[in-house]
């Protein structure tokens, strides 16, 4: 939660058009709906788009950030998120904020012992 945080913090920082009133408890209160959110409904919203998430390559998961971060700013006073422009800037911002302070997510290829290639993943993160 502290990687979030850190993420809303920069992106309502550096984005025009995400704003907070200077008080760290609405700064707060955004980051534990948003983790509700993620946490939630956000494997729901993936599950319900699948063949968009798969056809758009992904980026469809990218919108979803997008939409759960515009739905925070409707819940929380004092926290606005300001069109869909802001809110894909600031889904993208906390995105590659959580990548970089959590390492990153590492996909290692490794070789059986028939030569099947099977992938195993370092660490699952799940991203604004």
């Amino acid at each position: 939660m502290v990687v979030l945080a850190a993420g809303v913090l920069l992106a309502a920082s550096i984005v025009p058009g995400i704003e907070y009133n200077d008080n760290w408890m609405v700064l707060s209160f955004v980051v534990l709906i948003l983790a509700f959110l993620n946490a939630v409904m956000k494997p729901l919203l993936v599950l319900l788009t699948l063949p968009f998430v798969i056809l758009s390559f992904g980026l469809g998961i990218w919108l979803i950030n997008a939409f759960l971060l515009h739905l925070a700013s409707v819940l929380v006073d004092g926290f606005e998120v300001s069109g869909l422009g802001a809110a894909l800037l600031g889904s993208l911002v906390i995105s590659l904020t959580n990548m970089l302070l959590n390492g990153g997510q590492l996909v290692v290829i490794q070789r059986g012992r028939r030569g099947h290639t099977r992938k195993r993943h370092d660490d699952d993160v799940i991203d604004v």
